[in-house]
């Protein structure tokens, strides 16, 4: 079965030389004199045209923020928000400085001026790019060193089949089959989340309710996590167990929808 582990890999080698080229772009636009005399120490008389096939900053990095933002959340949640505040632009910020001079600000081609005298340019996000590739590279060693981390990429992906399967029997009106398929989905997925806060559970085949209540007593859910996925649970029973009531479309739906959420938001 193929997986997205070398589909991860691809992105991230995209995304890393896509950000070096966006790095070197945004020190063009900032240094275009300086720049050019590194380039032509490298590249000599092909120094033209390596510039001309800088990428615009100011165009691609949206498209590289965001689909790097997509895998750091993925693959090191960790690093997310200092990803975003390289990004965005404080709330509260009573004076513009060269510390708090965000990426955002390059973007609107935001300078502060005292006079003729500019105290904070568009230079002052380059650091704040640079730090922001070096959060992407970081990744690199994680498909290196993190086992742990390739098994939950393969575990993700079987999960992902088998939300598909329940969803193709429920689109057949095989409803109770869907149901139990994404019930055993939200089991083993709450049992990994256990496994990856080192929650020990002492029974010896855990439900969905006693993966539920662990990770609630141990803050890993909060009480509307808890409540959404005791609803879940309540359905995969019906599902299941209760032969004498049928599950409805709406219940089964609900059902498949809440485990594709859980699955993809509670780590």
């Amino acid at each position: 079965m193929n997986t997205n582990i070398s589909k991860y890999k691809s992105d991230f080698d995209n995304l890393v030389e896509l950000g070096g080229n966006l790095y070197n772009s945004i020190q063009y636009e900032c240094y275009p004199e300086k720049f050019q005399k590194a380039v032509q120490k490298i590249y000599k008389e092909k120094s033209s045209g390596y510039i001309k096939l800088l990428p615009d900053f100011k165009c691609k990095y949206q498209t590289w923020y965001s689909e790097s933002l997509v895998l750091i959340k993925q693959l090191l949640p960790d690093r997310l928000e200092d990803f975003i505040r390289y990004y965005e632009k404080p709330k509260i910020r009573k004076n513009i400085s060269f510390e708090n001079y965000k990426i955002e600000d390059y973007l609107q081609g935001l300078s502060i001026t005292r006079g003729l005298e500019v105290v904070v340019g568009p230079e002052a996000a380059i650091p704040s790019f640079q730090q922001q590739l070096e959060i992407l590279k970081s990744i690199k060693q994680r498909f290196k060193s993190s086992l742990f981390e390739i098994k939950q990429l393969v575990q993700a992906d079987l999960f992902d089949n088998e939300i598909a399967s329940a969803r193709e029997l429920y689109n057949h009106n095989f409803l109770r089959a869907a149901g139990a398929i994404a019930g055993v989905v939200l089991e083993k997925h709450l049992g990994n989340v256990c496994v990856s806060h080192s929650i020990t559970i002492s029974k010896k085949t855990p439900t969905i309710s006693d993966f539920n209540e662990i990770l609630k007593s141990s803050s890993v859910l909060d009480i509307p996590s808890w409540r959404f996925i005791q609803l879940l649970g309540d359905i995969r029973n019906l599902c299941d167990h209760n032969k004498d009531v049928e599950p409805t479309a709406e219940q089964v739906k609900e059902l498949i929808d809440g485990v594709d959420k859980v699955i993809k938001t509670i780590f």
